[in-house]
């Protein structure tokens, strides 16, 4: 058994997807990225309306250890972003699953979720 939510999907590069609403997916990185990154002091992410493509870079993680690419999950449109981690990016390390949800993508493509990693899968991946 993981200790990543079952309901979520996972990406080889520490991003977790949750559906929502119609075609729109919640945003956010793993446990396992926050522990390997440390206190995150900056967060840069993708603009409102901005179009990204799975696999690409959409932002970055600054902690007090390193400064990682934030990679998008998924193609399509980003429709919100998380205003409230400009003010307190360490609210990731404190809950990442929850209020420290990075972006909202309105996706493109189904497929795109069928590529992800389930809990079991993103767990060994990781060594968990």
């Amino acid at each position: 058994m993981s200790n990543y939510p079952e309901d979520l999907k996972y990406t080889s590069e520490h991003e977790w997807v949750r559906s929502g609403n119609g075609n729109t997916v919640r945003v956010g990185v793993t446990e396992y990225a926050v522990d390997q990154l440390g206190d995150i002091v900056y967060v840069s992410l993708p603009t409102v309306g901005e179009a990204v493509s799975a696999g690409d870079a959409c932002g970055e993680l600054e902690s007090t250890k390193s400064v990682s690419d934030l990679f998008c999950p998924v193609s399509g449109t980003v429709s919100a972003v998380n205003e409230q981690l400009t003010g307190t990016p360490e609210t990731i390390n404190g809950d990442p699953y929850g209020d420290g949800w990075l972006f909202e993508v309105e996706i493109d493509e189904e497929a795109d979720l069928e590529s992800l990693l389930d809990a079991d899968s993103y767990a060994e991946e990781v060594g968990a």
